[in-house]
Protein backbone atom coordinates (compact mmCIF):
# COMPACT_ATOMS: atom_id res chain seq x y z
CA UNK A 1 0.00 0.00 0.00
CA UNK A 2 1.25 3.36 -0.99
CA UNK A 3 1.14 6.86 0.63
CA UNK A 4 -0.79 7.78 -2.60
CA UNK A 5 -3.96 5.56 -2.43
CA UNK A 6 -5.59 8.46 0.10
CA UNK A 7 -8.79 8.27 -1.13
CA UNK A 8 -8.82 4.40 -0.86
CA UNK A 9 -7.69 4.15 2.44
CA UNK A 10 -10.30 6.49 3.89
CA UNK A 11 -12.77 4.97 2.76
CA UNK A 12 -11.82 1.39 3.63
CA UNK A 13 -14.05 -0.05 6.12
CA UNK A 14 -11.93 -0.74 9.37
CA UNK A 15 -12.18 -4.87 9.51
CA UNK A 16 -14.32 -6.89 12.83
CA UNK A 17 -11.96 -9.63 12.45
CA UNK A 18 -8.51 -8.56 11.36
CA UNK A 19 -5.96 -11.24 11.03
CA UNK A 20 -3.39 -10.92 13.57
CA UNK A 21 -5.15 -8.12 15.74
CA UNK A 22 -3.67 -8.22 19.44
CA UNK A 23 -6.49 -9.17 22.27
CA UNK A 24 -6.96 -7.13 25.15
CA UNK A 25 -4.71 -9.52 27.45
CA UNK A 26 -2.12 -8.53 25.71
CA UNK A 27 -2.03 -5.45 27.34
CA UNK A 28 -1.71 -6.96 30.69
CA UNK A 29 1.27 -8.99 29.88
CA UNK A 30 5.18 -8.25 28.76
CA UNK A 31 4.33 -8.07 25.02
CA UNK A 32 7.32 -7.21 22.53
CA UNK A 33 4.55 -5.67 19.90
CA UNK A 34 5.38 -1.41 20.06
CA UNK A 35 1.76 -1.10 19.72
CA UNK A 36 1.14 -2.75 22.53
CA UNK A 37 3.87 -1.14 24.55
CA UNK A 38 2.59 2.37 23.21
CA UNK A 39 -0.50 1.92 24.61
CA UNK A 40 0.71 0.41 28.05
CA UNK A 41 2.43 3.35 28.24
CA UNK A 42 -0.54 5.90 27.71
CA UNK A 43 -2.94 4.42 29.91
CA UNK A 44 -0.34 3.54 32.83
CA UNK A 45 0.92 7.23 32.85
CA UNK A 46 -2.61 8.07 32.72
CA UNK A 47 -3.64 6.50 35.58
CA UNK A 48 -0.40 8.28 37.49
CA UNK A 49 -1.77 11.75 35.88
CA UNK A 50 -5.14 11.10 37.73
CA UNK A 51 -3.35 10.27 41.02
CA UNK A 52 -0.90 13.15 40.97
CA UNK A 53 -3.77 15.51 40.05
CA UNK A 54 -5.88 14.51 43.36
CA UNK A 55 -2.49 15.22 44.99
CA UNK A 56 -2.39 18.33 43.37
CA UNK A 57 -6.52 19.03 44.34
CA UNK A 58 -5.44 18.12 47.93
CA UNK A 59 -2.95 21.04 48.03
CA UNK A 60 -5.40 23.35 45.82
CA UNK A 61 -7.85 23.31 48.79
CA UNK A 62 -5.37 23.45 51.99
CA UNK A 63 -4.06 27.01 49.50
CA UNK A 64 -7.82 28.26 49.70
CA UNK A 65 -7.87 29.86 53.04
CA UNK A 66 -4.57 31.10 55.14
CA UNK A 67 -4.47 29.23 57.39
CA UNK A 68 -3.39 25.59 57.96
CA UNK A 69 -6.83 24.09 58.21
CA UNK A 70 -6.92 20.98 55.62
CA UNK A 71 -3.64 18.85 56.04
CA UNK A 72 -0.50 19.55 58.36
CA UNK A 73 2.69 21.03 57.12
CA UNK A 74 4.42 17.68 57.07
CA UNK A 75 1.65 16.33 55.20
CA UNK A 76 1.40 19.06 52.31
CA UNK A 77 5.26 19.07 51.76
CA UNK A 78 4.74 15.50 50.74
CA UNK A 79 1.96 15.88 48.81
CA UNK A 80 3.50 18.49 46.92
CA UNK A 81 6.85 16.64 46.23
CA UNK A 82 5.30 14.02 45.11
CA UNK A 83 2.44 15.62 42.91
CA UNK A 84 5.27 17.09 40.91
CA UNK A 85 7.78 14.48 40.62
CA UNK A 86 4.41 11.80 39.52
CA UNK A 87 3.12 14.54 36.79
CA UNK A 88 6.81 15.12 35.75
CA UNK A 89 8.33 11.62 36.01
CA UNK A 90 5.59 9.27 35.72
CA UNK A 91 3.49 11.16 33.22
CA UNK A 92 4.67 13.41 30.61
CA UNK A 93 8.00 12.13 30.03
CA UNK A 94 6.84 8.45 29.78
CA UNK A 95 3.77 9.86 27.70
CA UNK A 96 5.87 11.16 24.90
CA UNK A 97 7.84 7.97 25.09
CA UNK A 98 4.31 5.95 24.37
CA UNK A 99 3.30 7.41 21.26
CA UNK A 100 7.15 7.38 20.01
CA UNK A 101 6.69 3.73 20.84
CA UNK A 102 3.51 3.52 18.91
CA UNK A 103 3.43 5.93 16.16
CA UNK A 104 7.75 5.79 15.12
CA UNK A 105 7.66 2.16 13.31
CA UNK A 106 4.49 3.30 11.82
CA UNK A 107 5.55 6.08 10.86
CA UNK A 108 9.07 5.09 9.07
CA UNK A 109 7.41 2.11 7.22
CA UNK A 110 9.41 -0.67 9.93
CA UNK A 111 7.84 -3.26 11.13
CA UNK A 112 8.90 -2.59 14.97
CA UNK A 113 11.31 -1.28 17.18
CA UNK A 114 14.81 -2.10 16.98
CA UNK A 115 15.13 -3.63 19.92
CA UNK A 116 11.38 -4.99 20.98
CA UNK A 117 12.68 -7.03 24.58
CA UNK A 118 14.75 -3.66 25.66
CA UNK A 119 11.36 -1.50 24.73
CA UNK A 120 9.68 -3.66 27.07
CA UNK A 121 11.53 -3.70 29.70
CA UNK A 122 11.99 0.15 29.96
CA UNK A 123 8.07 -0.07 30.08
CA UNK A 124 7.89 -2.30 33.11
CA UNK A 125 10.11 -0.53 35.20
CA UNK A 126 7.97 2.63 35.43
CA UNK A 127 5.16 0.51 37.43
CA UNK A 128 7.15 -0.50 40.14
CA UNK A 129 8.51 3.08 40.36
CA UNK A 130 5.09 4.70 40.55
CA UNK A 131 4.09 2.24 43.02
CA UNK A 132 7.07 2.60 45.41
CA UNK A 133 6.80 6.75 45.38
CA UNK A 134 2.49 5.83 46.24
CA UNK A 135 3.73 3.00 48.78
CA UNK A 136 5.92 5.78 50.50
CA UNK A 137 2.67 8.20 51.19
CA UNK A 138 0.97 5.18 52.19
CA UNK A 139 3.39 4.09 55.23
CA UNK A 140 3.96 7.44 56.67
CA UNK A 141 7.14 8.23 55.50
CA UNK A 142 7.02 10.12 52.21
CA UNK A 143 9.94 12.45 50.58
CA UNK A 144 9.21 15.61 51.58
CA UNK A 145 11.96 17.68 50.51
CA UNK A 146 10.69 19.19 46.97
CA UNK A 147 10.69 17.28 43.74
CA UNK A 148 14.70 18.78 43.45
CA UNK A 149 15.58 16.97 46.65
CA UNK A 150 18.18 19.76 47.16
CA UNK A 151 20.94 18.67 50.21
CA UNK A 152 20.99 19.65 52.63
CA UNK A 153 17.17 19.47 53.24
CA UNK A 154 16.45 16.25 51.47
CA UNK A 155 19.68 15.33 53.98
CA UNK A 156 17.70 15.63 56.94
CA UNK A 157 13.97 14.71 56.41
CA UNK A 158 13.00 11.59 56.21
CA UNK A 159 15.94 9.26 55.43
CA UNK A 160 13.33 6.36 53.79
CA UNK A 161 11.24 8.40 51.97
CA UNK A 162 14.11 10.39 50.66
CA UNK A 163 15.83 6.80 49.69
CA UNK A 164 12.41 5.78 48.13
CA UNK A 165 12.46 9.09 46.23
CA UNK A 166 16.08 8.57 44.81
CA UNK A 167 15.10 4.94 44.08
CA UNK A 168 11.85 5.46 42.04
CA UNK A 169 13.55 8.74 39.66
CA UNK A 170 16.83 6.05 39.37
CA UNK A 171 14.46 3.40 37.89
CA UNK A 172 12.69 6.25 35.61
CA UNK A 173 15.45 7.44 34.03
CA UNK A 174 17.13 4.43 33.35
CA UNK A 175 13.85 3.63 31.73
CA UNK A 176 14.22 7.32 29.70
CA UNK A 177 17.28 5.82 28.67
CA UNK A 178 16.99 2.56 27.22
CA UNK A 179 13.93 3.69 25.33
CA UNK A 180 15.79 6.92 24.19
CA UNK A 181 18.40 4.32 22.78
CA UNK A 182 15.69 2.31 20.74
CA UNK A 183 14.30 5.78 19.09
CA UNK A 184 17.37 6.60 18.21
CA UNK A 185 18.11 3.28 16.42
CA UNK A 186 15.36 2.71 15.29
CA UNK A 187 14.94 6.25 13.58
CA UNK A 188 18.96 5.52 12.18
CA UNK A 189 18.54 2.42 11.04
CA UNK A 190 15.22 1.47 10.18
CA UNK A 191 13.75 3.77 7.61
CA UNK A 192 12.35 2.13 4.41
CA UNK A 193 13.98 2.87 0.89
CA UNK A 194 13.52 6.06 0.11
CA UNK A 195 13.14 7.69 2.95
CA UNK A 196 15.80 10.29 3.74
CA UNK A 197 15.86 12.55 6.76
CA UNK A 198 13.87 15.18 4.72
CA UNK A 199 10.78 12.82 4.57
CA UNK A 200 10.63 11.81 7.62
CA UNK A 201 7.82 13.24 9.58
CA UNK A 202 8.12 15.91 11.98
CA UNK A 203 7.69 13.47 15.12
CA UNK A 204 9.98 11.42 14.15
CA UNK A 205 12.55 14.46 14.22
CA UNK A 206 11.42 15.57 16.89
CA UNK A 207 11.72 12.45 18.34
CA UNK A 208 15.40 12.08 17.87
CA UNK A 209 16.41 15.22 19.33
CA UNK A 210 14.12 14.52 22.58
CA UNK A 211 16.03 11.16 22.38
CA UNK A 212 19.84 12.08 22.14
CA UNK A 213 19.08 15.01 25.01
CA UNK A 214 18.06 12.46 27.00
CA UNK A 215 20.85 10.61 26.64
CA UNK A 216 23.45 13.04 27.37
CA UNK A 217 21.72 14.32 30.22
CA UNK A 218 19.86 11.52 32.14
CA UNK A 219 22.82 10.07 33.32
CA UNK A 220 23.95 13.24 34.76
CA UNK A 221 21.35 13.54 37.26
CA UNK A 222 21.76 9.54 37.69
CA UNK A 223 25.34 10.62 39.08
CA UNK A 224 24.17 13.33 41.31
CA UNK A 225 21.10 11.33 42.94
CA UNK A 226 23.50 8.06 43.50
CA UNK A 227 25.98 10.43 45.35
CA UNK A 228 23.22 12.06 47.06
CA UNK A 229 22.51 8.48 48.01
CA UNK A 230 25.56 8.22 49.48
CA UNK A 231 25.00 11.25 51.43
CA UNK A 232 21.65 10.22 52.99
CA UNK A 233 22.39 6.10 53.57
CA UNK A 234 26.25 6.23 54.34
CA UNK A 235 27.35 9.30 55.97
CA UNK A 236 29.69 10.55 52.97
CA UNK A 237 29.85 14.83 52.31
CA UNK A 238 29.57 15.05 48.65
CA UNK A 239 26.91 17.63 49.11
CA UNK A 240 26.82 17.91 52.82
CA UNK A 241 28.45 21.24 54.05
CA UNK A 242 29.26 19.76 57.56
CA UNK A 243 31.59 17.81 55.74
CA UNK A 244 32.77 20.26 53.78
CA UNK A 245 30.51 19.02 50.63
CA UNK A 246 28.78 21.79 48.44
CA UNK A 247 24.98 21.81 48.05
CA UNK A 248 25.63 23.94 44.92
CA UNK A 249 27.29 20.95 42.89
CA UNK A 250 23.99 19.13 43.60
CA UNK A 251 22.05 21.64 41.94
CA UNK A 252 24.35 22.00 38.60
CA UNK A 253 23.91 18.62 38.61
CA UNK A 254 20.35 17.98 38.74
CA UNK A 255 19.29 20.59 36.71
CA UNK A 256 22.02 19.98 34.45
CA UNK A 257 19.25 17.30 33.70
CA UNK A 258 15.77 18.78 34.77
CA UNK A 259 16.08 21.69 32.24
CA UNK A 260 16.86 19.97 29.26
CA UNK A 261 13.75 17.80 30.79
CA UNK A 262 11.59 20.41 30.21
CA UNK A 263 12.22 20.56 26.63
CA UNK A 264 12.39 16.11 26.94
CA UNK A 265 8.68 16.61 28.01
CA UNK A 266 7.99 19.58 25.29
CA UNK A 267 9.96 18.50 21.94
CA UNK A 268 7.41 15.19 21.65
CA UNK A 269 4.66 16.71 21.38
CA UNK A 270 5.60 19.81 19.79
CA UNK A 271 6.21 17.05 16.60
CA UNK A 272 2.84 16.12 17.34
CA UNK A 273 1.22 19.53 16.86
CA UNK A 274 3.83 19.61 13.61
CA UNK A 275 1.48 16.22 12.13
CA UNK A 276 -1.96 17.72 13.76
CA UNK A 277 -2.42 20.90 12.55
CA UNK A 278 -1.42 20.30 8.38
CA UNK A 279 -3.93 17.48 8.83
CA UNK A 280 -6.36 19.78 9.94
CA UNK A 281 -5.97 22.89 7.98
CA UNK A 282 -5.33 20.89 4.50
CA UNK A 283 -2.48 22.80 4.11
CA UNK A 284 1.53 21.78 3.72
CA UNK A 285 3.16 22.78 6.39
CA UNK A 286 5.27 26.36 6.67
CA UNK A 287 8.70 25.46 6.93
CA UNK A 288 9.23 22.14 7.38
CA UNK A 289 13.37 22.04 7.26
CA UNK A 290 13.21 25.19 9.68
CA UNK A 291 11.03 23.09 12.11
CA UNK A 292 13.04 20.29 11.86
CA UNK A 293 16.05 21.82 12.60
CA UNK A 294 14.49 24.00 15.41
CA UNK A 295 14.47 20.94 16.98
CA UNK A 296 17.41 19.65 17.35
CA UNK A 297 18.68 23.62 17.90
CA UNK A 298 16.59 23.04 21.05
CA UNK A 299 18.04 20.15 21.76
CA UNK A 300 21.53 21.47 21.85
CA UNK A 301 20.73 24.83 23.43
CA UNK A 302 18.74 22.91 25.83
CA UNK A 303 22.26 21.54 27.43
CA UNK A 304 23.96 24.84 27.92
CA UNK A 305 20.76 26.79 30.07
CA UNK A 306 20.82 24.95 33.09
CA UNK A 307 22.32 27.59 35.78
CA UNK A 308 19.10 30.06 35.26
CA UNK A 309 17.28 28.18 37.89
CA UNK A 310 20.43 28.94 40.15
CA UNK A 311 21.02 32.81 39.84
CA UNK A 312 20.00 33.15 43.27
CA UNK A 313 22.81 30.63 44.43
CA UNK A 314 25.45 32.58 44.23
CA UNK A 315 27.12 32.03 41.37
CA UNK A 316 29.83 34.44 39.83
CA UNK A 317 27.94 37.65 37.75
CA UNK A 318 30.19 36.40 34.54
CA UNK A 319 28.36 33.16 34.69
CA UNK A 320 25.05 34.63 35.11
CA UNK A 321 25.33 36.51 32.10
CA UNK A 322 26.10 33.51 30.58
CA UNK A 323 23.34 31.50 31.09
CA UNK A 324 20.82 34.54 30.62
CA UNK A 325 21.74 34.98 26.90
CA UNK A 326 21.77 30.99 25.86
CA UNK A 327 18.23 30.95 27.91
CA UNK A 328 16.74 33.62 25.67
CA UNK A 329 18.25 32.69 22.57
CA UNK A 330 16.19 29.27 22.87
CA UNK A 331 13.58 31.37 22.53
CA UNK A 332 14.40 31.75 18.86
CA UNK A 333 13.85 28.02 17.67
CA UNK A 334 10.75 28.06 19.53
CA UNK A 335 9.32 31.25 17.88
CA UNK A 336 10.15 29.08 14.44
CA UNK A 337 7.85 26.98 15.02
CA UNK A 338 5.10 29.23 16.28
CA UNK A 339 5.50 30.65 13.91
CA UNK A 340 5.49 27.96 11.07
CA UNK A 341 2.23 26.86 12.80
CA UNK A 342 0.38 29.90 12.74
CA UNK A 343 1.91 30.30 8.41
CA UNK A 344 0.36 26.71 8.36
CA UNK A 345 -3.05 27.27 9.76
CA UNK A 346 -2.76 30.63 8.17
CA UNK A 347 -5.45 30.46 4.98
CA UNK A 348 -6.29 26.91 5.58
CA UNK A 349 -9.23 24.80 5.04
CA UNK A 350 -9.18 24.13 8.96
CA UNK A 351 -11.43 21.77 10.64
CA UNK A 352 -11.92 22.62 14.38
CA UNK A 353 -13.00 18.83 15.77
CA UNK A 354 -11.49 18.27 18.89
CA UNK A 355 -7.55 17.53 18.08
CA UNK A 356 -7.38 20.51 16.08
CA UNK A 357 -8.63 22.69 19.16
CA UNK A 358 -6.39 21.05 21.35
CA UNK A 359 -3.58 21.69 19.30
CA UNK A 360 -4.36 25.13 18.83
CA UNK A 361 -5.06 25.69 22.77
CA UNK A 362 -1.44 24.42 22.91
CA UNK A 363 -0.47 27.07 20.37
CA UNK A 364 -1.90 30.30 22.82
CA UNK A 365 -1.17 28.49 26.33
CA UNK A 366 2.09 27.41 25.75
CA UNK A 367 3.19 31.26 23.96
CA UNK A 368 2.20 32.43 27.45
CA UNK A 369 4.41 29.77 29.40
CA UNK A 370 7.26 31.03 26.64
CA UNK A 371 6.72 34.86 27.67
CA UNK A 372 7.43 34.10 31.20
CA UNK A 373 10.28 32.62 30.26
CA UNK A 374 11.89 35.08 28.46
CA UNK A 375 10.97 37.25 31.71
CA UNK A 376 12.34 34.88 33.73
CA UNK A 377 15.73 34.55 31.89
CA UNK A 378 16.67 38.45 32.84
CA UNK A 379 18.55 38.03 35.98
CA UNK A 380 16.90 41.05 37.56
CA UNK A 381 13.38 39.96 37.48
CA UNK A 382 14.21 36.51 37.81
CA UNK A 383 15.95 37.66 41.18
CA UNK A 384 12.68 39.54 42.31
CA UNK A 385 10.14 36.41 41.56
CA UNK A 386 12.66 33.72 42.80
CA UNK A 387 10.56 31.06 44.10
CA UNK A 388 7.30 33.11 43.97
CA UNK A 389 4.42 31.68 42.09
CA UNK A 390 5.26 33.89 39.23
CA UNK A 391 7.40 30.32 38.57
CA UNK A 392 5.13 28.03 39.43
CA UNK A 393 2.73 29.75 36.84
CA UNK A 394 5.45 29.81 34.37
CA UNK A 395 5.79 25.69 34.88
CA UNK A 396 2.48 25.23 34.71
CA UNK A 397 1.86 27.26 31.44
CA UNK A 398 4.60 25.17 29.91
CA UNK A 399 3.83 22.01 31.09
CA UNK A 400 0.34 22.39 31.15
CA UNK A 401 -0.54 24.29 29.00
CA UNK A 402 1.68 23.06 26.83
CA UNK A 403 2.77 19.26 27.11
CA UNK A 404 -1.09 18.12 28.38
CA UNK A 405 -2.41 19.71 26.07
CA UNK A 406 -0.53 18.47 23.28
CA UNK A 407 -1.18 14.85 24.62
CA UNK A 408 -4.65 15.50 24.65
CA UNK A 409 -4.19 16.48 20.69
CA UNK A 410 -2.33 13.48 20.02
CA UNK A 411 -4.85 11.28 22.02
CA UNK A 412 -7.47 12.65 19.65
CA UNK A 413 -5.69 12.35 16.88
CA UNK A 414 -4.39 9.02 16.78
CA UNK A 415 -7.49 7.52 18.90
CA UNK A 416 -9.18 6.23 15.43
CA UNK A 417 -5.61 4.53 14.10
CA UNK A 418 -4.90 3.15 17.84
CA UNK A 419 -8.56 1.87 18.36
CA UNK A 420 -9.95 1.75 15.08
CA UNK A 421 -12.85 3.92 16.68
CA UNK A 422 -13.58 7.47 16.11
CA UNK A 423 -14.17 9.47 19.63
CA UNK A 424 -17.47 11.26 20.34
CA UNK A 425 -16.70 14.45 19.50
CA UNK A 426 -19.38 16.56 21.17
CA UNK A 427 -18.07 15.21 24.39
CA UNK A 428 -14.48 15.91 22.88
CA UNK A 429 -15.13 19.63 22.65
CA UNK A 430 -17.03 19.79 26.25
CA UNK A 431 -13.66 18.26 27.51
CA UNK A 432 -11.50 21.05 25.73
CA UNK A 433 -13.66 23.99 26.82
CA UNK A 434 -13.81 22.49 30.63
CA UNK A 435 -9.91 22.04 30.43
CA UNK A 436 -9.33 25.71 28.56
CA UNK A 437 -11.47 27.29 31.83
CA UNK A 438 -9.96 25.63 34.13
CA UNK A 439 -6.04 25.83 33.20
CA UNK A 440 -6.31 29.68 32.91
CA UNK A 441 -8.49 30.05 36.26
CA UNK A 442 -5.99 27.96 37.71
CA UNK A 443 -2.77 28.97 36.96
CA UNK A 444 -2.68 32.87 35.21
CA UNK A 445 -3.58 34.58 38.59
CA UNK A 446 -0.38 32.82 39.98
CA UNK A 447 1.57 35.21 38.03
CA UNK A 448 0.24 38.44 40.27
CA UNK A 449 0.65 36.36 43.43
CA UNK A 450 4.44 35.80 42.60
CA UNK A 451 4.60 39.88 41.96
CA UNK A 452 2.97 40.42 44.90
CA UNK A 453 5.26 38.55 46.95
CA UNK A 454 3.71 35.13 47.99
CA UNK A 455 6.29 32.35 47.98
CA UNK A 456 5.68 28.75 47.43
CA UNK A 457 5.71 25.49 48.96
CA UNK A 458 4.23 27.11 51.92
CA UNK A 459 0.62 26.21 53.02
CA UNK A 460 0.33 29.33 55.46
CA UNK A 461 0.22 32.69 53.87
CA UNK A 462 -0.70 36.70 54.32
CA UNK A 463 -3.97 36.73 53.76
CA UNK A 464 -3.91 39.71 51.43
CA UNK A 465 -3.27 36.36 48.81
CA UNK A 466 -6.91 34.66 50.21
CA UNK A 467 -8.91 35.56 46.79
CA UNK A 468 -6.60 34.79 44.28
CA UNK A 469 -5.95 31.37 45.66
CA UNK A 470 -9.32 30.68 45.80
CA UNK A 471 -9.59 31.10 42.38
CA UNK A 472 -6.78 29.00 41.41
CA UNK A 473 -8.31 26.44 43.93
CA UNK A 474 -11.80 26.51 41.94
CA UNK A 475 -9.91 26.24 38.69
CA UNK A 476 -7.96 23.43 39.46
CA UNK A 477 -11.71 21.90 40.99
CA UNK A 478 -12.57 22.46 37.35
CA UNK A 479 -9.39 20.80 35.56
CA UNK A 480 -10.31 17.73 37.79
CA UNK A 481 -13.93 17.49 36.44
CA UNK A 482 -12.89 18.02 33.30
CA UNK A 483 -11.06 14.60 33.24
CA UNK A 484 -13.88 13.08 33.28
CA UNK A 485 -15.67 13.32 30.06
CA UNK A 486 -12.45 12.80 28.54
CA UNK A 487 -12.11 9.26 30.37
CA UNK A 488 -16.09 8.00 29.69
CA UNK A 489 -16.06 9.34 26.26
CA UNK A 490 -12.49 7.63 25.93
CA UNK A 491 -13.71 4.34 26.82
CA UNK A 492 -17.11 4.25 25.78
CA UNK A 493 -15.52 5.22 22.47
CA UNK A 494 -13.11 2.74 22.61
CA UNK A 495 -15.92 -0.42 22.77
CA UNK A 496 -18.86 0.91 20.64
CA UNK A 497 -17.61 4.29 18.83
CA UNK A 498 -18.10 4.54 15.33
CA UNK A 499 -15.88 2.28 13.09
CA UNK A 500 -13.05 5.16 12.05
CA UNK A 501 -11.78 3.15 9.03
CA UNK A 502 -8.34 3.05 8.05
CA UNK A 503 -7.80 6.68 7.61
CA UNK A 504 -10.23 8.65 8.90
CA UNK A 505 -8.86 12.42 8.23
CA UNK A 506 -7.00 11.82 5.00
CA UNK A 507 -4.07 12.20 6.12
CA UNK A 508 -0.75 11.82 4.14
CA UNK A 509 1.95 9.78 6.92
CA UNK A 510 2.18 6.22 6.59
CA UNK A 511 0.57 5.59 9.71
CA UNK A 512 -2.58 5.52 7.86
CA UNK A 513 -1.87 3.44 5.15
CA UNK A 514 -2.38 0.60 6.99
CA UNK A 515 -5.02 -0.98 8.92
CA UNK A 516 -7.17 0.50 12.16
CA UNK A 517 -5.52 -0.94 14.09
CA UNK A 518 -2.65 -1.65 12.74
CA UNK A 519 -1.62 -5.39 12.01
CA UNK A 520 1.09 -6.65 14.50
CA UNK A 521 3.80 -6.38 11.72
CA UNK A 522 2.09 -3.00 10.38
CA UNK A 523 1.69 -3.65 6.86
CA UNK A 524 1.96 -6.72 4.58
CA UNK A 525 4.27 -5.55 2.19
CA UNK A 526 7.15 -2.41 2.72
CA UNK A 527 5.19 0.33 2.07
CA UNK A 528 6.38 2.73 -1.11
CA UNK A 529 6.64 6.49 -0.84
CA UNK A 530 4.26 8.35 -3.33
CA UNK A 531 4.21 11.62 -2.02
CA UNK A 532 5.58 14.06 0.75
CA UNK A 533 4.08 13.60 4.49
CA UNK A 534 2.59 17.39 4.13
CA UNK A 535 1.63 17.08 0.53
CA UNK A 536 -2.04 18.78 1.28
CA UNK A 537 -3.50 21.10 -1.08
CA UNK A 538 -0.80 20.57 -3.48
CA UNK A 539 -1.94 19.22 -7.38
CA UNK A 540 1.38 18.43 -9.01
CA UNK A 541 1.46 15.41 -6.29
CA UNK A 542 -1.63 13.93 -8.24
CA UNK A 543 0.62 14.40 -11.48
CA UNK A 544 3.45 12.93 -10.12
CA UNK A 545 5.52 15.49 -10.71
CA UNK A 546 8.36 16.49 -8.32
CA UNK A 547 7.19 19.60 -6.41
CA UNK A 548 10.71 21.15 -5.46
CA UNK A 549 13.81 19.21 -6.43
CA UNK A 550 15.03 17.70 -9.52
CA UNK A 551 15.54 13.88 -8.13
CA UNK A 552 13.55 13.75 -4.65
CA UNK A 553 14.86 10.33 -3.89
CA UNK A 554 18.39 11.94 -3.31
CA UNK A 555 17.90 15.12 -2.45
CA UNK A 556 14.66 14.19 -0.15
CA UNK A 557 13.10 17.60 0.08
CA UNK A 558 9.72 17.21 2.22
CA UNK A 559 7.70 17.80 -0.40
CA UNK A 560 9.09 14.78 -2.41
CA UNK A 561 6.92 12.75 -4.65
CA UNK A 562 8.63 9.05 -5.72
CA UNK A 563 5.82 8.13 -7.76
CA UNK A 564 5.96 8.56 -11.47
CA UNK A 565 2.24 8.18 -12.47
CA UNK A 566 -0.76 10.11 -11.30
CA UNK A 567 -3.42 8.27 -8.72
CA UNK A 568 -6.68 8.40 -10.06
CA UNK A 569 -8.15 7.95 -6.75
CA UNK A 570 -7.01 11.11 -5.00
CA UNK A 571 -6.37 12.84 -8.46
CA UNK A 572 -10.67 12.09 -9.26
CA UNK A 573 -11.76 13.77 -6.08
CA UNK A 574 -10.69 17.52 -5.47
CA UNK A 575 -11.70 17.16 -2.02
CA UNK A 576 -8.57 15.80 -0.86
CA UNK A 577 -6.34 18.55 -1.74
CA UNK A 578 -8.50 20.78 -0.02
Amino acid sequence: MTQAQVQETANAPALDEEPGIRKWQDYFSFNTDHKVIGIQYLVTTFIFYCIGGVMADLVRTELRTPEVDFVTPEVYNSLFTLHATIMIFLWIVPAGAGFANFLIPLMIGAKDMAFPRLNAVAFWMIPPAGLLLIASLVVGDAPDAGWTSYPPLSLVTGQVGEGIWIMSVLLLGTSSILGAINFLVTLLKMRIPGMGVHQMPLFCWAMFATSALTLVSTPVLAAGLILLAFDLLAGTTFFNPTGGGDPVVYQHMFWFYSHPAVYIMILPFFGAISEIIPVHSRKPIFGYKAIAYSSLAISFLGLIVWAHHMFTSGIPGWLRMFFMITTMIIAVPTGIKIFSWLGTMWGGKIRLNTAMLFAMGFVGTFVIGGISGVMLAAVPFDIHVHDTYFVVAHLHYVLFGGSVLGIYAAIYHWFPKMTGRMVNEFWGKVHFALTIVGLNMAFLPMHKLGLMGMNRRIAQYDPKFTFLNEICTYGAYILAVSTFPFIINAIWSWLYGEKAGNNPWRALTLEWMTTSPPAIENFDQTPVLATGPYDYGLEKADEGVPLSDPDPVLSGGPNSVLRAKPDPAVAANPEDRK
